[in-house]
């Protein structure tokens, strides 16, 4: 095929480099067509011995031969990556300064694009409405992904690998299956609860847990950058909640069993990320309980909460997915393991992800290691790294076996 890659002016252009060695190694005709701002980045030379044809760059050159749109018409596929903010506003206005922008409008070839900016930049409302025009006229997208950005920056926006681009590239002419791991979620409904319910001892106090949200936070923004409808069911949250998401809060285990039990039905996808008190005081004092009053000891009963997990995995999911969470404190993996087959046959899910913690691990971290069982015990994933990473690793297994199992409409009961 005779594939036209295109290049604009984004950190991640060095990674397209990656894009056009796939594709030529392939065995197809590469051409590139750099922006000026792309070549700040990665240099002509480089671009030109990867592909083995000549970079374009300039809209007035090959004017006789009308360069400017004869590559685009001679093109099979074009693929830009980067694309960047301004690039894809640039596209969904039909704006063609440049020889890429004419090149787009010039040709009839599926247009793939592998968007790769800030996280502010790609959650911006003009963002959002760009990628929908797109979608909306066939344009096909590849990421971002969230993981490293820029400096210290992590979170949803960095661009996909350019194995991955490659490989859904040509994907989208030869008829082929899109890659696993990345399997989209337009049209789906995900549920995640995040963040640790506190059950009021009295006005003051409270019974609780360390988790800061983090990590069930991070699965509601891989799932909204997937393309679905998210829902977040927001306990006590150490984080800010992600912009693209609805949000209902519930601080204690009641009132989240009541919005669980309301609104899991309703979605594809339910994910119980939240650390959920197991007990609560069997009383609750209306005012502050006082030393004075007490003395030098103070004994509380406390009750069991209910199993909200078990409780909705015992209903007919009519091809819906319930994912548990089991924080451990494990001696080592075997014990681990055991844990978490045990849990996922009482529990009743059909995934259930599964770490270890400690006073240094899980809850306080920024990172996680996981291990993912499916509903028989089996161990389907495991992923490291920084909880938006984990979280992008883990929401690919749902979001394959959401595409492998039929389902109800989004939005039944």
């Amino acid at each position: 095929m005779n594939i036209v890659v295109g290049i604009t002016g984004g950190i991640a252009a060095y990674k397209a480099v990656g894009v056009v060695r796939g594709l030529v190694l392939a065995g197809h005709d590469v051409h590139v067509v750099a922006t000026e701002a792309a070549l700040k980045f990665v240099g002509r030379p480089t671009l030109e011995a990867i592909s083995r044809n000549t970079v374009h760059t300039e809209l007035y050159e090959g004017v006789a031969e009308v360069r400017h749109v004869a590559i685009g018409q001679a093109a099979d596929l074009v693929v830009i990556a980067p694309a960047t903010a301004n690039t894809l506003a640039k596209l969904a206005a039909g704006i063609a300064d440049d020889l890429l922008g004419n090149t787009v409008l010039a040709t009839k070839a599926p247009l793939v694009v592998a968007p790769a900016m800030h996280t502010e930049m790609w959650q911006n409302a003009a963002t959002v409405a760009n990628v929908a025009t797109l979608r909306a006229r066939g344009v096909h997208l590849v990421g971002p992904v969230s993981g490293q950005l820029t400096g210290k920056d992590s979170g949803a926006g960095r661009m996909a690998e350019p194995e991955q681009i490659v490989a859904e590239a040509l994907a989208v002419v030869t008829g082929a299956a899109p890659v696993p791991g990345e399997t989209r979620l337009e049209g789906r409904t995900v549920l995640v609860t995040a963040g640790g319910t506190r059950e009021p001892l009295d006005p003051v106090r409270y019974i609780g847990n360390r988790s800061s949200g983090r990590q069930g936070v991070a699965l509601a923004e891989a799932a909204r950058d997937r393309g679905a409808s998210v829902t977040l069911v927001a306990a006590h949250l150490e984080v800010p909640v992600p912009t693209g998401v609805e949000v209902v809060r519930a601080e204690t285990a009641a009132e989240l069993l009541a919005v669980v039990t309301d609104l899991s039905p309703r979605h594809d996808l339910t994910i119980m990320a939240a650390a959920v008190s197991d007990y609560r005081p069997v009383a609750v004092s209306d005012a502050k309980i006082k030393k004075a009053n007490t003395g030098e000891r103070l004994t509380l009963e406390l009750v069991q909460n209910p199993d909200i997990l078990a409780s909705i995995s015992a209903e007919p999911r009519h091809g819906r997915l319930i994912v548990g969470f089991a924080a451990e404190t494990a001696g080592d993996d075997a014990e681990l393991l055991a844990l978490g087959r045990a849990k996922v046959a009482r529990k009743g899910c059909d995934f259930l992800v599964l770490n270890a913690v400690g006073w240094n691990a899980g809850f306080v971290s920024e990172r996680n290691t996981v291990v993912v069982l499916d509903g028989a015990g089996d161990r389907v994933l495991e992923a490291s790294g920084t909880k938006m990473s984990v979280a992008d690793d883990i929401l690919g297994v749902f979001a394959a076996a959401l595409a492998a199992s039929p389902s109800a409409p989004s939005g039944a009961a």
